[in-house]
């Protein structure tokens, strides 16, 4: 794995894409999650509720206003080729909107797939994993 972790760059290794995600939410780059996507990807928003494409991307600014900062710890990686099944455990705590304390944490499933420019990025990004 490399040392991507805190950076903004798009990641060459898959292991590191959560962590570029969690780097991107939590500073609110809209440009650099949006680019952490494929363009036809599908964010499940929850069991049964997907937006993807043009859709999901419009969503972003507001997925991200209000939200709660976000850590992550990759449990597992998986790549055959140029695909990848990635798990990771994440937590958001903080203050919302309201001046509430937030405590939310789960387990992720992604798909990722590695594009022609050696980058990888989400195909299917499904933050309620299992559930």
């Amino acid at each position: 794995m490399s040392d991507i972790r805190n950076g903004d760059s798009l990641p060459v290794d898959p292991a590191d894409l959560p962590y570029v995600f969690a780097n991107a939410f939590n500073t609110q780059d809209i440009e650099l999650l949006d680019a952490l996507f494929e363009p036809e990807a599908m964010h499940v928003v929850r069991p049964g509720q997907t937006s993807s494409g043009a859709r999901r991307r419009a969503l972003l600014p507001t997925v991200v206003r209000d939200r709660i900062p976000i850590t992550v710890l990759l449990r597992q990686v998986y790549a055959v080729g140029d695909t990848a099944l990635l798990i990771n455990d994440y937590v958001h705590d903080g203050v919302g909107p309201d001046g509430a304390h937030v405590h939310t944490e789960g387990t992720a499933t992604d798909i990722a797939r590695r594009g022609a420019d050696g980058y990888w990025r989400y195909l299917i990004s499904n933050p309620s994993g299992t559930t």
